[in-house]
């Protein structure tokens, strides 16, 4: 059954159901004390979790759990499109935007190659060497942004180029003009891919809006972040329209489940959780940073949820004596053996991360 035949059946005009007081602080979970809990600070999650709204909006998704929640996934499209000047066959919801990630692997690689930066998320890497695919990774630029002009140099006709901006790990940013850059310049047929998953958390601007000029552009972006639903899986793929059909074909038009739906509709719905979130995360991050900095600890320039320190020395055996004093923080990336990736937590996380890391460290 197309799209187009299931949203003549499932009556767009529905209401919304009430959400609640929109408000983007989640409560506290019951429980063991923070104090003694583990401090997971390693996979880039929020800290708050969905907002009271999601949260609301999700248990009442529960009772809608016997039916396939089309309607709402097509109000979530039709949400996003109408906040983002897109038409709603431009964008296509998907189980967290590592699903489409991989997808668009399989779906523009071919016979052709994957050009990556590194460090960055390894998902489309692992994708790619899972079916026998040419990787060229290409090393960041001093300012640790992707290396445009290197890696339109890495193929000639690469099947895809991958950019993940914000970047993860690093948490920098790449200039919009160097994206515009590499969309003006790459080989006719190669699919540039932008990952957004850690967008909301910047000051950047998306390239949303460059897809319409550009045919072989997909963006990503994710609710597993700033929206704190990493555990609700749920992703969105920006693109032309033929562009999305070619991922499809790997998805089969699936649907998300219906709590997951309505949460992410209550978030969108929620004008001031970005911003207040956004703040409350460069609020922690900044401080934690500058307390590394004055203690003579080098660490990158993030505009994310995350932050990478330079060890100076093998940064594993820190991280797993942070782990054994109830600190776990992200893993090394081989290709920079020295560095450790530290994602943001809440207050008293960042305060056990300080104490934990001036024990570790000492000389």
């Amino acid at each position: 059954m197309t799209d187009m035949t299931r949203r003549s059946l499932v009556g767009l005009g529905m209401a919304l159901p009430l959400l609640g007081q929109m408000s983007w602080a989640a409560p506290r979970s019951p429980g063991t004390p923070a104090a003694t809990r583990p401090v997971r600070i390693n996979f880039n999650e929020s800290p708050w979790g969905p907002s009271s709204a999601a949260r609301q909006a999700m248990r009442e998704g529960i009772e809608q759990c016997g039916r396939y929640p089309y309607d709402a996934q097509y109000r979530l499209i039709d949400q996003f499109a109408a906040q983002n000047a897109l038409q709603a066959d431009q964008v296509q919801v998907c189980c967290g935007s590592k699903l489409a990630l991989q997808h668009a692997v399989m779906a523009f690689t071919g016979a052709s190659s994957l050009v990556v930066p590194e460090p960055s998320y390894e998902a489309p890497v692992e994708a790619a060497l899972s079916r026998g695919t040419e990787v060229h990774r290409v090393a960041l630029d001093r300012h640790h942004a992707h290396d445009i002009q290197a890696m339109l140099a890495a193929d000639q006709a690469p099947g895809l180029i991958y950019l993940c901006n914000p970047n993860n790990p690093t948490g920098t940013l790449t200039p919009r003009r160097d994206i515009e850059r590499l969309l003006a310049n790459k080989a006719k047929g190669s699919v540039v891919l932008v990952d957004e998953a850690y967008i909301h958390f910047s000051d950047a601007q998306s390239c949303i809006d460059l897809i319409k000029e550009h045919p072989e552009l997909l963006v990503l972006q994710t609710f597993s972040k700033l929206y704190g639903m990493a555990g609700a899986r749920l992703g969105l793929a920006i693109g032309q329209a033929s562009l999305l059909q070619r991922l499809e074909v790997y998805d089969g038009e699936n649907v998300a489940a219906a709590p997951t739906l309505l949460g992410a509709l209550a978030s969108l719905h929620d004008r001031q959780l970005v911003p207040e979130r956004k703040a409350e995360n460069a609020r922690l991050r900044d401080a934690t940073i500058a307390w590394l900095n004055q203690r003579g600890w080098r660490c990158t320039a993030s505009q994310t949820n995350c932050f990478m320190i330079d060890l100076r020395g093998p940064g594993k055996p820190v991280v797993e004596r942070l782990a054994k004093e109830g600190v776990l923080i992200g893993r090394v990336w081989p290709s920079w053996p020295n560095w450790v990736r530290v994602s943001v937590g809440n207050e008293q996380e960042m305060l056990r991360f300080r104490e934990a890391f001036a024990k570790v460290t000492v000389s």
